[in-house]
């Protein structure tokens, strides 16, 4: 897979909602930090796939017609990654990941975080979402273009 586009945690309210529909799966368990961010690896289409189970996994949506997909695996309803059309990335939860990971490089959507936990500062954090994101995406979608 290589470098992940961008390692983020996100507070967006679909991001929460997906991850509560999630946890309330039988023998679910949580993914989220402490204060309910969604920590994400951010992967182009072209180098993200799954290696063992895909025959496992299983798509949700938090409501009919929303544009991203929720995918488990349907053996033990680990959340694995989450699929936004018409988008050429895949976020996987960092959750699933072992070993030394990239460092987080932002919080984004902060307005919609839960009151009651201090925000950590360890990292640039955003009420939306940042043209610094939108940037990372768009030079690899040039690299994906010219075959980089």
């Amino acid at each position: 897979m290589g470098a992940p586009i961008v390692s983020v945690v996100c507070y967006c309210d679909d991001c929460q909602e997906g991850a509560r529909q999630i946890e309330a799966l039988p023998n679910a368990t949580s993914f989220r930090d402490a204060d309910g961010g969604t920590p994400l690896l951010t992967y182009r289409d072209d180098r993200f796939s799954c290696s063992a189970g895909e025959d496992l996994l299983v798509s949700y949506k938090i409501r009919e017609g929303a544009p991203t997909r929720r995918v488990v695996a349907s053996c033990c309803n680990s959340a694995m990654f989450l699929k936004y059309r018409p988008g050429f990335w895949v976020s996987a939860y960092r959750a699933r990941f072992e070993g030394d990971l990239p460092p987080l490089e932002m919080r984004t959507q902060i307005q919609h975080r839960r009151a009651d936990a201090d925000l950590p500062r360890d990292v640039s954090c955003y009420r939306g979402f940042p043209m610094r994101l939108f940037a990372k995406l768009i030079a690899a979608r040039v690299s994906m273009l010219l075959g980089r």
